[in-house]
């Protein structure tokens, strides 16, 4: 029976998350340097500055993968014993391998499946490369009609769909990321009610785009419609669907800016040079690193970070004009 792509995406994703190690197949910025973890836990402080230091704080991470994010964000937090003592750190995770993991990296780490189960009150929260995991709609432009992307025995079915779209050129396909933007809009209406500000990273374009459906198997491309669950199915993020969605909510959004622009406002060459010059032995390393994360023809321009905040909250650090 066919399958809408959404739901494909979404039994596909949860079968490999729960049964795999992502991390076979791809590489998340918090990998690749400690430098990003560190800059995120600096920016998170910051930001707590700005909210006034509400004592608890909620330091919540959204899709945290092995941990690695969160803990070198708190390490930076450890240096600052009046923040330290404040946060709250939680993960949201579905995955339970997955939570062991984290568990064994960041000791005290609370969890919950969902945003909505997060415990009341002021929240700074943390998604990188969260968004795009999410499942997607795909519409096709077909004989001066939308049709709408099944999934059946592997391939793609196109069936008759009703849309908001107007008129197209022929074979134009839409992306339309109902769960993002709906996660966006309860972290917008979260942050609204709770005070907070939250940090987006993630690739995708400042609008939308054309077909960015993805599959990771082996560390390699593949189909992805092939063998569902064994592969990392990934679409780009619509950002400006995002922060309208944000905006709708009654939050404020900042961005997008340029992945590389953004790490570079918060010091990630200088800190990057500060580590290489007390790691000669690593020094080549840490300054690669630095540039797959900044260079824009690698992450520095296919990724981008915007910021959702609560209603009157200040620019937060890397978004400045």
């Amino acid at each position: 029976m066919p399958e809408r792509l959404d739901r494909f995406i979404a039994r596909a994703n949860a079968a490999y998350y729960a049964g795999r190690d992502p991390y076979r197949d791809f590489t998340t910025a918090p990998e690749i340097s400690q430098v990003f973890g560190e800059l995120l836990g600096g920016w998170a402080a910051v930001v707590w500055t700005q909210m006034g230091r509400p004592d608890p704080v909620l330091l919540v991470e959204a899709g945290p993968g092995r941990g690695t994010l969160m803990r070198d964000a708190l390490r930076v937090a450890a240096r600052l014993p009046e923040f330290a003592a404040a946060l709250r750190p939680h993960a949201i995770e579905r995955s339970e391998r997955l939570r062991a993991a984290q568990a064994s990296l960041v000791p005290g780490l609370a969890f919950c499946r969902e945003l909505g189960d997060l415990p009341p009150g002021p929240t700074i929260l943390l998604a990188n490369e969260f968004l795009d995991a999410l499942p997607i709609r795909q519409f096709v432009r077909r004989d001066g009609f939308w049709a709408e992307r099944f999934v059946e025995a592997g391939a793609f079915l196109e069936q008759p769909a009703s849309t908001p779209f107007g008129p197209a050129p022929e074979g134009t396909i839409l992306e339309h990321g109902e769960a993002a933007l709906a996660w966006t809009a309860s972290l917008a209406a979260r942050l609204r009610r709770e005070g907070g500000v939250a940090l987006i990273l993630d690739y995708g374009a400042a609008g939308g785009a054309g077909d960015t459906l993805q599959a990771l198997r082996n560390g390699r491309p593949a189909d992805p419609l092939a063998a569902p669950g064994d592969a990392d199915l990934t679409s780009h993020v619509d950002f400006a669907a995002l922060l309208e969605a944000a905006r709708a909510a009654g939050a404020i959004g900042f961005g997008p800016v340029p992945q590389g622009e953004f790490l570079a406002r918060l010091g990630l060459h200088a800190r990057s040079e500060a580590l290489a010059r007390a790691n000669p032995t690593r020094a080549a390393d840490l300054r690669a690193a630095a540039d797959r994360l900044a260079n824009p023809a690698r992450m520095g321009a296919l990724f981008k970070a915007v910021a959702v905040a609560a209603p009157g909250a200040a620019i937060p650090p890397g978004f400045e004009p």
